[in-house]
């Protein structure tokens, strides 16, 4: 590519020493802001010895997801990911991931379609910590536990909150805990194995344990009927096993969900209240649309927020900001190309042999001024109102990536967000209390890239 990225030391040591830091600080994309600014959007980097590529420009991000699809894969992320999540759709290429896409598509349409009154239980659950809590209280460890309670609601049956099994804060800790320790093996690419501590396995087992007891539970209830069974609390679970006929299987495919569920939909609460909180114009005027909306003293509904367009302006706006996988990657399984970066314009092809990684930021191509505009990093969601051509989202295409896309497009996405219950929750508020509760703490936004990215403080 006609951009490298600086390295002052032999195989570029002082980069991965400088980012260290710098991730260790839970400042990584605000410490290469400047290199990208100066960048461009497509460079090479080069680090003990290998050569890899960074683009967040839309044409390329298109040809890497969608038009040539098929020449990049997953790389070693299967090996490196393996004992947290074992064979999911998540570290499966060609033809397994495709079974799997195929298989899951069908237990996450069901949920698509069905009632919200599974996001209640865990709601009442975290406005009952909330108002026992005094002082200042951190949204962000509660909004983990309460999307650990809806996501296993949804693919086990039951929620931690209400199972036999160890406490949420127990296993939730664990769950991050395994989490954590695959992001860095993850990162490590070839050299994976070389960190791969004991405490690392007994937490993958830990969690494997969990959800093979689900597994049992849903397999055994109603004697002989229960894969059959087409309804009911686990249906997730039969459906999954009908087809597989092997409960490993099943259970690795639900922990890839679990992780995914989880972690992203945590963040973009986090995230999103996070933003309001610091734009109290913005937050009056979505309280106001929902308490228009949705009568007193009725059930949330799908149907409900369709008709809040401005509470889609605004996830739209935070996940643009913060989106929930900031920095993604693909290897080329063949010697291809991508349309642009090479040459002294930096506008022509660029080969791409095969092994080499392609590093894709959704975080860095969300905030590029020549595509959102000279306010691209400030929180506005009013510039997703729809106008001529679609408005926004209708011009950017390739340029907005908040569920990934092309084939592997995120699943989740077509499923509800829980931010309208949660802030109906506070309807009983007056607004002098729902200010004084609700404020911004710090100044310094801290970016934690995790396998999803979290809020740092």
């Amino acid at each position: 590519m006609g951009s490298r990225y600086p390295c002052k030391w032999p195989l570029g040591i002082d980069v991965l020493r400088s980012q260290w830091y710098a991730n260790k600080d839970k400042r990584l994309l605000a410490f290469q802001q400047p290199y990208i600014d100066q960048l461009g959007p497509n460079f090479e980097i080069s680090i003990l010895g290998a050569v890899g590529y960074t683009t967040f420009d839309p044409e390329n991000v298109e040809a890497i997801l969608s038009t040539r699809f098929d020449d990049f894969g997953m790389g070693k992320r299967r090996e490196s990911m393996f004992p947290f999540i074992g064979e999911g759709i998540f570290t499966q290429d060609g033809p397994a991931w495709k079974h799997s896409r195929d298989l899951l598509r069908r237990p996450f349409l069901k949920t698509h379609y069905q009632d919200l009154e599974g996001f209640q239980e865990p709601i009442n659950n975290l406005f009952s910590v909330l108002s026992s809590s005094t002082g200042v209280v951190d949204l962000q460890p509660l909004f983990f536990q309460f999307t650990l309670a809806t996501t296993t609601s949804l693919i086990f049956g039951q929620s931690v909150e209400s199972s036999e099994h160890d406490g949420e804060d127990s296993f939730g800790s664990t769950f991050d805990h395994a989490s954590w320790i695959t992001t860095l093996r993850s990162r490590l690419g070839d050299f994976y194995w070389a960190y791969n501590p004991s405490h690392y396995k007994a937490a993958c087992d830990r969690i494997k344990d969990f959800a093979d007891g689900f597994i049992k539970r849903a397999l055994s209830t109603d004697g002989k009927d229960a894969v059959g069974e087409s309804n009911g609390r686990y249906a997730f679970i039969r459906d999954l096993y009908a087809e597989y006929k092997d409960p490993t299987l099943v259970r690795d495919q639900l922990i890839n969900i679990l992780l995914a569920g989880r972690d992203t939909t945590a963040c973009l609460l986090s995230w999103t209240l996070f933003l309001l909180v610091r734009h109290p114009d913005v937050l009056n005027r979505l309280k106001a649309e929902i308490n228009s909306t949705i009568p007193p003293n009725t059930s949330t509904t799908r149907s409900h927020i369709q008709k809040i367009p401005y509470l889609k302006n605004i996830l739209n706006e935070s996940l643009r900001l913060y989106p929930p996988l900031p920095l993604n990657a693909r290897f080329a399984t063949r010697t291809t190309s991508l349309p642009r970066g090479g040459g002294p314009d930096r506008l022509s092809p660029v080969l791409v042999p095969k092994g080499v990684g392609v590093a894709i930021s959704p975080y860095y191509l969300h905030r590029r001024k020549d595509i959102y505009g000279d306010d691209a990093m400030e929180f506005r969601p009013e510039r997703w109102e729809e106008g001529e051509d679609g408005g926004l989202a209708g011009r950017v295409g390739w340029g907005y990536l908040p569920f990934h896309g092309g084939p592997r497009i995120c699943l989740g996405s077509m499923l509800c967000h829980p931010l309208p219950a949660f802030l109906r929750q506070l309807r009983g508020c007056t607004d002098g209390e729902f200010n004084r509760g609700f404020r911004a703490h710090g100044s310094i936004v801290s970016h934690h890239t995790h396998l999803a990215g979290i809020p740092g403080n």
